[in-house]
């Protein structure tokens, strides 16, 4: 096959984010594990390679238009999730959003095949948008291969340097959207002793209104000193990251995939997660909260950060072996699999 994809998200502001990092990660293991297809690559507002057999778009925003409305040759969409329509009260958009959101559902519904990371996201699709079940391919998502129990003692020193790091500390990376949870883990590390909270991500210090409201609860709960926020982390010092951390959590309330999750088991990092939408499906080892309990969550927080050390390097192996299950050839050969499905007009 002859496979055109579209490489915008590397050109704009979602390069360092989730799905730039999925559209670089899906394009490096299709020329790896699928070599013997064909890809060329375009952005928006380029004209698509007239010889391709299908056109993937790695990116759907349903309040920006990122799809053509016509689409001449078997088209795949990757939709990672629909947050902002699960929680519309988080995403205020606005009677242009909400036209926006119309024409990019109508375009959506004229895609050959979509392709999503979660049997939670492949049922939102179809509740929301009104897709059919049948057109839908679940294809769920793998760490980078750079994720792996860091032992480099000294790395892991220029590390913990780097970022000011303290012997203890709980950590999260991600965004900070009102589906993330982010205040109830403040609420829950308020409950804590001797050990500090690393927010790790760009959109904590890019001053928006979550940034700031989160800014707030850190202030108003009284903890300012005892919350590093770095910033934005590269590849290359994550690994190290979560292997330095005495636990990673993800307290999200909804999640489309969750892929720190799995990069922290895959670093060697004990995993507390919660076990709402998606994460429930690929949690496997960790510890589970409630999201919407605040006191089960600062239990079950305290708990893990008191676990004996035979009973955390057993869960560090567990995490370690789940991680393992999931990688970015099956990532390659599922979506190829999609493609396929594409040009023959086969359903599932």
């Amino acid at each position: 096959m002859r496979i055109a994809i579209d490489t915008t998200p590397l050109e704009t502001g979602h390069k360092d984010r989730g799905v730039g990092t999925y559209t670089k990660l899906l394009i490096e293991a299709l020329q790896k594990y699928e070599k013997k297809h064909s890809y060329s690559f375009f952005t928006r507002g380029q004209i698509v390679p007239e010889n391709a057999d299908v056109v993937h778009y790695p990116y759907f925003d349903p309040f920006f238009l990122t799809l053509p409305v016509i689409k001449p040759r078997p088209t795949v969409v990757t939709v990672h999730d629909l947050t902002p329509l699960v929680f519309p009260e988080h995403f205020p958009v606005g009677f242009r959003g909400r036209l926006k959101w119309q024409i990019q559902r109508l375009s959506l519904g004229r895609a050959t095949r979509i392709i999503t990371d979660s049997d939670s996201s492949k049922a939102d699709i179809t509740r929301i948008a009104g897709i059919s079940a049948d057109t839908i391919d679940v294809v769920r998502l793998a760490p980078a291969s750079e994720f792996s129990p860091v032992t480099d003692q000294a790395l892991l020193r220029a590390v913990a340097t780097k970022y000011t790091l303290p012997r203890r500390f709980i950590l999260y990376v991600g965004d900070i959207n009102g589906n993330k949870n982010i205040l109830g883990l403040l609420k829950a590390f308020q409950k804590q002793r001797d050990v500090k909270l690393v927010l790790a991500g760009i959109a904590f210090v890019e001053g928006s209104p979550e940034a700031n409201a989160i800014q707030s609860s850190i202030d108003v709960l009284g903890f300012r000193d005892e919350v590093i926020m770095p910033g934005f982390v590269p590849l290359e010092d994550l690994p190290a990251l979560y292997s330095l951390a005495s636990v990673y959590v993800q307290p999200s309330f909804y999640e489309g995939f969750g892929l720190p999750v799995l990069e922290a088991m895959a670093s060697g990092c004990p995993v507390m997660s919660s076990r709402a939408s998606s994460l429930a499906e690929i949690a496997g080892p960790a510890v589970l909260i409630d999201p919407n309990n605040p006191e089960d969550f600062a239990l079950r927080l305290r708990e893990a950060l008191m676990m004996p050390a035979d009973k955390r390097s057993a869960l560090i192996q567990k995490g370690i072996l789940w991680a393992k299950r999931y990688s970015w050839e099956k990532v390659a050969r599922q979506t190829v699999q999609s493609y396929e499905k594409a040009v023959s007009g086969e359903d599932n």
